[in-house]
């Protein structure tokens, strides 16, 4: 296999994987990027030294990789428009499109296709994301390596047995952000209707959040055990945890992340 690696797709999460791979020092030479918007192809080049295209089939030329970086809803003739070259070349192909199945890429790209399906989330764009991953059949033990590997420059990743959990996937992780941000929302806005200054509450809230997701995962202790550890008896935090549990929270995310993955579903299905 050819060691260039092809982006179909040259926006924020490709971005960032791209900086990942050359921070670990891939040469640039070999990465080649499909990307329409002449501004967009012009700032990866300039940015990164990786060579620059406006159609697919000229960046997929000698590539042992493909990385599907478009959005779900024109993967399909994108694909298609590559089958030809895909059924000659039999490249190992990673995608990060949402809601599309490792069978529907097989089947638009010819079939026979080693196909790593990919669900990262927007930190990632900081470094700080998780993906997770499905590989299918076709894909052997060096594929598998260097699909987590490409995912790994975005942060944590995670091997999924059974590509039917990759909507749950979506909904915890893909999804995720946005419910942590609405909670800072909330929080900001609470913060503000007790009377505390915006940049008050934005900093208090904010800084809050950081700090509990680095205790969460710079610490050998589940989430439970440390939110006891904050709770005193009868305390303020107390007074908030029971307002929280008479509120019925657990079963409203748990009522969120299943719309979430049904919905995810729906949206592969709408794909065939």
């Amino acid at each position: 296999m050819s060691d260039s690696i092809a982006f179909i797709g040259g926006g924020n999460m490709a971005r960032s994987l791209i900086g990942g791979l050359i921070a670990r020092g891939h040469d640039p030479a070999t990465i080649h990027v499909a990307e329409p918007v002449q501004v967009v192809r012009e700032a990866l080049a300039t940015d990164f030294g990786v060579a620059v295209f406006e159609d697919g089939a000229r960046a997929i030329a000698d590539a042992g990789t493909w990385v599907f970086a478009t959005k779900p809803q024109v993967l399909r003739a994108v694909c298609e428009s590559l089958a030809v070259q895909a059924q000659a070349k039999q490249p190992l192909v990673v995608s990060i499109a949402a809601g599309i199945t490792a069978a529907q890429l097989e089947r638009w790209l010819g079939g026979d296709v080693a196909v790593v399906r990919t669900m990262p989330n927007t930190p990632a764009l900081l470094g700080a994301g998780v993906t997770g991953l499905f590989a299918s059949d076709r894909v052997d033990a060096a594929g598998r390596s260097f699909a987590e590997s490409l995912l790994s420059a975005a942060g944590k990743t995670v091997w999924i047995d059974d590509e039917s959990q990759m909507d749950t996937v979506t909904a915890v992780s893909g999804s995720g952000p946005a419910y942590v941000f609405l909670l800072a929302e909330a929080m900001v806005d609470a913060g503000i209707a007790e009377g505390l200054p915006a940049e008050a509450a934005r900093t208090l809230a904010l800084q809050t959040v950081l700090g509990a997701a680095r205790m969460l995962t710079e610490s050998d202790v589940d989430a439970a055990e440390l939110r006891r550890r904050v709770t005193s008896p009868n305390g303020t935090t107390q007074a908030a945890i029971e307002a929280f549990e008479a509120g019925g929270l657990r079963a409203l995310v748990a009522d969120a992340i299943h719309a979430a993955r049904v919905r995810g579903a729906e949206l592969s299905a709408a794909n065939e």
